[in-house]
Formats: structure tokens, sequence, C-alpha cells
């Protein structure tokens, strides 16, 4: 079955960019809110929950802006997941927009996913 793509926007208490950027660009941050831990070997990032082990191929990062991975089980699709930083202009606050592809029955629970991994971000960071 094809996986579909949907997109699923995030607003938060930062006008910081540098601060956001750490948190959803480098392995460190993302290793304080989207995993336990995340290592990295060339382009291949190991993103780790407990005891259970992805990885994924870095595919475009463009620094302070974006950062997109395909999980190697999706190799040779059109599938990824993208996590983009936008600026709102009346405010100066940023949104997170993450972009993801998953079963058309598992749609909704991906975007439970994402909220939940989001929220821990907020936690974490006080954004």
């Amino acid at each position: 079955m094809r996986k579909l793509p949907f997109n699923i926007e995030y607003q938060l208490k930062t006008s910081s960019l540098p601060v956001l950027w750490n948190s959803v660009g480098t392995p460190l941050g993302l290793s304080e809110w989207f995993a336990d831990g995340v290592t990295v070997d060339n382009n291949e990032y190991t993103f780790v929950w407990e005891k259970h082990e992805q990885v994924a191929e870095l595919l475009q990062v463009k620094p302070l802006s974006f950062i997109r991975f395909r999980w190697i089980e999706d190799e040779g699709t059109d599938a990824y997941f993208e996590i983009k930083i936008q600026t709102v202009e009346l405010t100066g606050e940023l949104v997170l927009v993450v972009t993801d592809f998953a079963e058309p029955d598992e749609v909704e629970d991906m975007k439970l996913l994402w909220t939940h991994q989001i929220e821990e971000l907020r936690r974490k960071t006080g954004m």
C-alpha cells in the first residue's frame, strides 16, 4: 500500500531561530525530544527509543530552515519526513511544519504521535 503525505503545523512560543534549530536540526537536540538517543554515521542517523532502533538517511538539510530524512525501510519510495521552520510575519514567532508519510489507515495515529513529540519539545524547551 502506498503511503500518503500529510502536513501539520505547530506554532511555538519562541522567536529564537538558532535555539529552535538546535532542537530540530542537530542529533543532540533531536535526542532531547524526538528519540531517546540519536547517533550519526555519515548521512545515516540512528534513532533509538528504549530498545527499538530505526535508521534514517539524511536527504537534505538547510541550516536554520529545514531537515529531511527517509527511513531506510522507505528507500525506493517517495516517503520522507521533514521538519521545517517558518516565521509568522505578524508576530515573529516560529512555526514548525512537519511533513510525513503514512499508510492511509495510520495517518491519524501518526499525527497524534507527532503532536505528542512536539509537546515533548515544548516541555523540554519551554517553547
